[in-house]
């Protein structure tokens, strides 16, 4: 990434999302203008190859991107990055026909996709899905309900993982465009954080695709390899948040009177704020690795291959479980030293607060996570089912 890139999205950061914090907790409708000023900068699925009109933009330069945005709004950060789900799994299972139809137009236009995996049954437990796809001539016919996904209202195309209605141990992965007749949004769910990003609960009614929209490969196992992009950068979400938690509290602490000086001069503070630093470089380390072990596979001429032999990356599991953990203890820490106004809407600590404790929920909560990682990465490999 060229320095000029960074510069632009901290302009964007400063000019589009440093109002007050009350104008990105609780929007009615979403904020399309800012997703179009951060088309300008160039940098709209920056992770899109070159050849599919994006800049080809590693997942590295998406760590930095993603934490310089989401200290402005984790929410609109959301927005604007877990495309990345989706058209990761286009781009390695897709067929070339439908890269060229469905990614480059995103690259071009900056537009979005989203990605329908869980149910009301199915939510960590994704072999329990019931949303089904049946052949039917040259047509798949995809029906269901899903639970929670990003985007999908505004999206160009969904990618919906159901179960095969010919073989009920099978899955699919379906690329269904959002006009085709079926879809309907149930409803925007109210979400505690984040809320200036839009998720949807969403209806699938005898949806009829070509055959050839179907990706290649089970679909539990697609899904698996796209959240390790996605994953990574939700953990990044949680460094800006943190650094902006941190700079609240040094502009707060300079001017809180506290015995016979201000609070920035109390030792106790000095200690809490340097745990705060060490928490967020080591926060940014580990999602920097991350993305590196994931950009040497997607570097590689048969990345296909081999992220399908690897499923999860142990650093993507590693590195969103600890961001959303030591993020949520630096916004604990950092409520508590407004005192009574920490618990309030006066300020933005509030909304920091509940923006960061996505991280530990959104694709697997930590305990699913612990026990993904026990079974992948610590029991020994005779013993794993």
């Amino acid at each position: 990434m060229k320095p000029e890139d960074l510069k632009a999205v901290r302009a964007f950061v400063k000019e589009c999302l440093g109002g007050p914090h009350t104008q990105w907790d609780g929007l009615e409708d979403k904020p399309s203008d800012v997703y179009e000023r951060f088309r300008e900068t160039g940098l709209a699925n920056w992770w899109l190859p070159e050849e599919l009109g994006g800049r080809g933009l590693s997942l590295e330069d998406g760590v930095e991107i993603v934490n310089e945005i989401a200290y402005g709004d984790a929410g609109v950060a959301f927005t604007l990055f877990i495309s990345v789900l989706g058209t990761s799994i286009v781009q390695l299972y897709g067929s070339e026909e439908l890269k060229s139809r469905y990614l480059a137009p995103m690259g071009d236009r900056g537009a979005f996709c989203a990605t329908l995996g869980s149910e009301r049954s199915a939510g960590s437990e994704l072999a329990k899905i019931e949303t089904s796809v049946a052949v039917d001539g040259d047509e798949l016919v995809v029906t269901g309900e899903k639970f929670f996904s990003t985007n999908t209202d505004f999206a160009d195309f969904l990618v919906v993982v159901a179960r095969s209605a010919e073989d009920p141990e099978a899955y699919h992965a379906v690329l269904v465009p959002r006009d085709t007749p079926g879809v309907e949004i149930v409803k925007r769910w109210d979400v505690i954080g984040l809320r200036s990003s839009y998720t949807y609960q969403v209806s699938l009614q005898g949806c009829r695709v070509p055959l050839a929209n179907r990706l290649d490969g089970s679909g539990l196992r697609l899904l698996e390899i796209g959240l390790n992009a996605s994953r990574i950068l939700i953990a990044a979400t949680a460094i800006g948040v943190a650094r902006r938690i941190r700079d609240h509290c040094m502009t707060y602490a300079k001017s809180k009177p506290l015995r016979e000086g201000t609070l920035v001069e109390s030792p106790v503070f000095a200690q809490r704020l340097g745990q705060m630093e060490m928490q967020i470089d080591v926060m940014k380390s580990h999602c920097l690795r991350a993305a590196r072990d994931y950009d040497a596979i997607m570097s590689a001429p048969d990345a296909a291959a081999r992220f399908h032999r690897q499923g999860t990356l142990k650093s993507a599991l590693t590195a969103k479980m600890f961001c959303g953990q030591a993020g949520w203890e630096v916004a604990s820490v950092g409520s508590e030293m407004f005192g009574g106004l920490g618990y309030t809407h006066e300020l933005p600590i509030g909304k920091l607060v509940r923006d960061v404790r996505y991280v530990s929920l959104v694709e697997g909560g930590d305990d699913v996570l612990r026990d993904l990682l026990f079974s992948r990465y610590v029991v020994p490999v005779p013993r794993r089912s």
